[in-house]
C-alpha cells in the first residue's frame, strides 16, 4: 500500500519575466547571428537552463577578456554588470546585446540620478551577488555604501542627505526591518517611489508564506547561487515549516523523508524551469499516491520587451 501525501503547490512559481526575456534573448540572438554566441556569466542563475542553452550553441565565460572571437555576440546576464563591462565590449568593438532585468536596469537609474542630486546611496543587498556588483559598478567606486544586516547600520554616517536602494531579489519581511532602521537612524532618508524588491519575489514568497504553515516538509527547487530561492527557503522556514530545504541541480527528492508527511509545500525560483517541479512530482508519485492543490496569491502578467536589435 502506498501511503497518501498532499502537495501544496505555489503559485506563481519558476520563471518571471526578467528571466524568461533573458532566456529569449539568448535564443533570439541565437537564431539571428548562429553559433557561438557568447555570454557573460550565467544567463540566470540555474544550471538546466545554462545546460539547455549551451547546447544550442552559447559559451559561457566570466569576463569578456575570455572571449576568443571577438566577432560574435555577447550577451550581458539578466543580473546585470557594471558600466565598465559595456564600456570595454565598446573598446574591442564587439557587439553585445544586454539581458539586464529591466527592473535591476531601474535601480541602475535610480542610484545614477540620486548620485547627480548629490545623495549619499545605501544599497540594501548581499555582497558578491551579480546583481548588488552591477549596481555598484553603475556609479564611481565608493559612491554607495553596501548593507546586509541590521548590525551594518550602525557603522553607517554620512554628511550628505541619504537615499536607499535595494537588490530586487530580497525577502520582503527581512528587507523592511532594515528600511525601518535605516528610516529611525536617518530620519529624512530617501526611498524609492516604487520599491526596488521585484514583483516575482514579492509574489513567490507570498505564495510560500500562505502554504508553509500547513505544511510539515517544504521544498523550494532552484540554485544555490540563485539569491530568490534562498529566500523562498528562509520564508518558508520563518513561516512555520522549519524543515524546508533547496533542491538544486544534481540533488536528489529526499523520498524516505517525504514518505514520512501527509502534507508537503513546493515551490520553484524565477529561474527555475517548471518541467523541474513537474519531475519532483512524478518522481514522488512512483512512491506515494498524491494529491495536488495549487494554491494562487497572484496572476502575473508581466511581459517585458525584448532589446531593438533583436527585433
Amino acid at each position: 500500500m502506498k501511503n497518501e501525501i498532499k502537495i501544496y503547490l505555489a503559485a506563481p512559481r519558476g520563471f518571471c519575466a526578467g528571466v524568461d526575456r533573458a532566456i529569449e534573448i539568448v535564443k533570439k540572438t541565437l537564431n539571428k547571428y548562429g553559433s557561438p554566441v557568447y555570454v557573460r556569466h550565467e544567463i540566470v542563475h540555474n544550471k538546466n537552463v545554462v545546460e539547455s542553452l549551451k547546447n544550442l550553441g552559447a559559451i559561457f565565460v566570466e569576463e569578456i577578456s575570455e572571449i576568443k572571437d571577438l566577432s560574435r555576440p555577447v550577451i550581458f546576464s539578466a543580473h546585470g554588470v557594471p558600466k565598465k563591462i559595456p564600456e570595454e565590449a565598446k573598446l574591442k568593438k564587439i557587439f553585445y546585446v544586454d539581458a539586464t532585468c529591466p527592473l535591476v536596469s531601474k535601480v541602475h537609474r535610480e542610484t545614477e540620478q540620486l548620485f547627480k542630486r548629490g545623495f549619499d546611496i545605501v544599497l540594501i543587498g548581499h555582497k558578491n551577488h551579480p546583481e548588488v556588483i552591477g549596481t555598484m559598478g553603475q556609479l564611481p567606486q565608493g559612491s554607495i555604501k553596501l548593507i546586509e544586516t541590521l548590525e551594518d547600520i550602525k557603522n553607517l554616517n554620512f554628511s550628505k542627505p541619504v537615499a536607499y536602494v535595494t537588490q530586487t531579489t530580497l525577502s520582503v519581511d527581512d528587507t523592511k526591518e532594515i528600511i525601518d532602521a535605516l528610516k529611525q537612524k536617518f530620519p529624512k532618508i530617501k526611498g524609492p517611489i516604487k520599491e526596488d524588491i521585484c514583483y516575482a519575489t514579492t509574489n513567490r514568497q507570498t505564495a510560500v508564506k500562505k502554504i508553509a504553515p500547513n505544511c510539515e516538509m517544504f521544498f523550494v527547487l532552484g540554485s544555490r547561487n540563485s539569491s530568490n530561492s534562498a529566500r523562498l527557503v528562509e520564508v518558508a522556514k520563518k513561516s512555520g515549516c522549519e524543515k524546508s530545504e533547496l533542491i538544486f541541480y544534481g540533488k536528489k527528492a529526499p523520498i524516505e523523508k517525504i514518505k514520512n508527511c501527509k502534507t508537503i509545500g513546493l515551490s520553484s525560483g524565477a529561474s527555475a524551469p517548471e518541467e523541474l517541479v513537474q519531475n519532483f512530482i512524478a518522481e514522488i508519485k512512483k512512491n506515494m499516491n498524491v494529491s495536488i492543490e495549487e494554491i494562487v496569491t497572484a496572476n502575473e502578467k508581466v511581459v517585458f520587451k525584448l532589446p531593438k536589435e533583436l527585433n
